[in-house]
């Protein structure tokens, strides 16, 4: 099994074809390594833009490409595209987070018309992987790879990153601080029709109480000092997207607001709560 760590960097341009903006590739950089993740390859390739025509002066600022470097030096995407095909070959591609793969698709979406990926056959989000490998998954704010190269010790800068390259290479270095080869291939998914239709799923928070697809059996707290279930004293209401209620523990009379969260993914609806003590969201009593 050899595993291919791509990261890419684009630019947003409009596009009078589609009347919207497309974040066009303007470069793409990957390292391959084999199952004990041995480097065995790089690739590293600018793509001349066919859309926007000059870069955005937040895009050239930050990666440091220059418009004359693309059209001096960058491939059509078709061309850069076939090359690296052929570099990743019957590899398991990486990406940090789902970004830069569902660029990737509305790429070949916007040139060929088909949005599924042809070299693509197995994949892996590398940033779910170490999420998961150092417990710190928060679905409100996921982890980013500064963040977690830092939290691994491994030096880098924010003045190193967004080039695509050296982006592959940090994720890399990641990748080889929490590598259990066993746990590492459960996270890798096949990219039939499945993978496509999970991946370009639109996460979205249920704010109606009766929307079918809660189970109101959830819909409970527990005293964080006595350990038991508390008594809801108004009814759920709707604050910025949350459903809100006030409730107090039978024993130790306390009494709080409960904040409840709920997101419908493609896996299904996930939940999370909060307890607020004299704080908000002010929740007024039912007969108010």
């Amino acid at each position: 099994m050899n595993i291919v760590i791509l990261d890419l960097e684009w630019n947003g341009s409009y596009s009078k074809k589609v009347h919207h903006y497309v974040n066009e590739i303007i470069e793409i950089g990957a390292v391959k390594v084999d199952e004990n993740l041995n480097e065995i390859d790089t690739f590293s390739m600018l793509v001349k833009p066919e859309i926007g025509k000059k870069l955005s002066s937040h895009i050239a600022s930050l990666t440091h490409i220059s418009n004359d470097e693309l059209f001096e030096k960058g491939l059509s995407f078709k061309a850069a595209t076939d090359k690296f095909r052929e570099f990743s070959a019957d590899s398991v591609i990486l990406t940090w987070g789902t970004s830069d793969i569902l660029t990737l698709m509305d790429n070949f979406s916007y040139y060929t018309g088909d949005s599924e990926i042809p070299f693509l056959k197995s994949y892996c989000n590398l940033q779910e992987y170490c999420e998961y490998m150092l417990d710190v998954h928060n679905p409100a704010a996921q982890l980013g790879l500064l963040n977690c190269a830092e939290m691994l010790g491994i030096e880098s800068s924010e003045g190193e990153l967004h080039r695509a390259y050296t982006d592959a290479k940090l994720s890399l270095k990641c990748l080889k601080k929490l590598y259990d080869k066993k746990k590492f291939i459960s996270y890798i998914s096949e990219a039939d029709d499945e993978f496509y239709r999970k991946i370009t799923f639109k996460n979205k928070l249920i704010t109606d109480i009766n929307n079918p697809l809660i189970d109101k059996s959830q819909l409970y707290f527990i005293c964080e000092d006595c350990g038991i279930r508390v008594e809801q004293l108004t009814h759920f209401k709707v604050k910025n997207k949350n459903f809100v209620a006030k409730f107090r523990c039978p024993k130790c009379r306390k009494v709080f607001n409960g904040k409840i969260s709920m997101r419908l993914k493609f896996d299904g609806v996930t939940i999370k709560k909060r307890t607020f003590e004299n704080a908000p969201p002010e929740i007024p009593d039912d007969d108010d």
